[in-house]
């Protein structure tokens, strides 16, 4: 079974796939991940992350870079929104990201097109979503963890000018894929969202 779960930032959609995937043990891609990936190399090169060349040439990335926690912050997120509106980038992660959905028994991936572009396939997709002040909490309270100085305010503003890059891009925007069911996280807690998840692949299962 190929399960997709497409969403915004912070939407809690990372947290549901790996849940799903090791419900029903499949293998499991984090697609943002790999655009994190792009936009980190790309400015530890010296790059800018919104010119398409320094961009694409950054997808050569060392695959030891996938493991840096660095590509957990908020910089690195930023990075990967600005990367990932470039139309070369998306067709080189591309490939990459079929050939592990297409991998025998299936997968679980997260991102933003994934039931869209990457697996239109699927068997069963979701949309994961939250309202801004939710997911900015949600992300506040992961950083203020960390130790990092971060404000509310400068996260709400990151995530809304994150979601409108996301959904005005011309090549693979965020949207609801036709046929997806649509979870809304704000105020569920984390075993809700995960248990309403599971219950919706049950569903497409089913049907």
């Amino acid at each position: 079974m190929i399960i997709a779960v497409d969403g915004p930032t912070a939407s809690g959609k990372g947290t549901i796939a790996r849940a799903l995937a090791a419900h029903f043990s499949l293998p499991y891609l984090d697609t943002g991940l790999l655009y994190r990936a792009v936009g980190r190399q790309c400015a530890l090169t010296g790059g800018d992350p919104d010119k398409a060349e320094d961009a694409l040439a950054a997808c050569a990335f060392p695959e030891a870079l996938l493991d840096d926690p660095e590509l957990r912050s908020e910089e690195s997120g930023g990075y990967a929104s600005r990367v990932s509106i470039h139309p070369p980038v998306r067709e080189a992660l591309y490939e990459r990201q079929r050939a592990f959905v297409t991998q025998p028994g299936g997968a679980v991936l997260d991102g933003r097109d994934i039931a869209s572009v990457i697996a239109p396939e699927a068997e069963a997709k979701l949309f994961v979503t939250a309202s801004v002040e939710a997911r900015a909490q949600r992300r506040f309270e992961e950083m203020a963890a960390q130790g990092r100085a971060v404000t509310l305010e400068a996260i709400s503003a990151d995530l809304a000018a994150r979601d409108e890059r996301d959904r005005s891009r011309k090549d693979a925007p965020l949207v609801v894929a036709e046929g997806a069911l649509v979870i809304d996280t704000s105020a569920l807690r984390r075993e809700e969202a995960i248990a309403a998840a599971i219950a919706a692949v049950d569903a497409f299962a089913a049907a």
